[in-house]
């Protein structure tokens, strides 16, 4: 298979969960969605069908599961950048401490994923926020300020050039795609749907922060624009455990699979 290409794609503002076995085994796909990862998210594997499996009852998540180990994976590594994830860079968002400790492991974990993805050959591409100060994202100063034309403040994240948008704790190996964003969504703009056809990537797993913001995001185009997900419940995390209980719900009933960092290694290696 041809290798993601090592080059920034594009440029384009931005800024563990457990809701119980139903919906970390049961999701629900919309009609309108693209037809293959639909299916796959509503039927499971398309060559097996619903019964018996060695004797017993397949369930939908294995069907799901199964259904993507003749496709090349990919992780998707979101916004583990310093104005995110560093405490330094935080303070003004006054996190509760076990949202703090939620964020932390939530990086550890994304590394502890990035190696295993290494070893087993699996591309990693890296998303990340790229403000441009020049040209302000008018719709998010509107929503943040009241004022679309506002200036950018100077806790602006992730500002281009500046040490908020280096990448925290983690850095990508020399070979290995970086897209630089301007939105949420790491599609948005960029030319990474296209350097995920080109790699022959059939399904993708996202992690990084945050999970009720562009992790979301990117996870909802990757599977709108065909890709079924994974998304790793210990490798992402909000500034607050409720939020992000209720993002993974969301992805849940729409867009992913939940897995944990253990089952999804595991997926990696079959």
């Amino acid at each position: 298979m041809p290798r993601l290409p090592p080059v920034t794609i594009a440029t384009l503002p931005d800024r563990t969960f457990s809701l119980t076995g139903f919906l970390s085994s049961v999701v629900l796909a919309r009609p309108t969605l693209p037809v293959r990862a639909a299916r796959i998210f509503r039927r499971g594997a398309l060559s097996l069908r619903c019964g018996a499996w060695h004797g017993r009852h397949v369930t939908l998540r294995e069907r799901q599961l199964a259904a993507l180990r003749n496709g090349r994976p990919a992780l998707l590594v979101v916004d583990v950048q310093r104005s995110f994830a560093d405490p330094a860079y935080l303070a003004g968002y006054h996190l509760r401490p076990e949202a703090s400790a939620a964020v932390a492991s939530a990086v550890t974990t994304t590394g502890r994923l990035v190696d295993a993805a290494r070893a087993a050959d699996v591309p990693v591409v890296w998303v990340g926020l790229g403000t441009d100060p020049g040209t302000p994202w008018r719709a998010s100063q509107w929503l943040r300020t009241g004022d679309p034309d506002a200036p950018y403040g100077p806790d602006e994240p992730c500002v281009r050039g500046t040490p908020g948008a280096d990448w925290y704790r983690l850095a990508p190996a020399e070979h290995e795609t970086r897209v630089v964003k301007r939105g949420y969504s790491g599609f948005l703009g960029t030319g990474l749907a296209e350097a995920l056809r080109h790699a022959g990537v059939g399904w993708t797993a996202v992690a990084g922060l945050t999970s009720d913001c562009c992790v979301a995001a990117t996870a909802t185009d990757a599977f709108q624009l065909g890709w079924p997900v994974l998304v790793p419940t210990d490798a992402v995390a909000a500034y607050d455990v409720a939020t992000n209980e209720a993002a993974l719900a969301q992805l849940a009933l729409n867009v992913a699979v939940l897995t944990s960092a253990d089952e999804l290694v595991s997926e990696w290696r079959r």
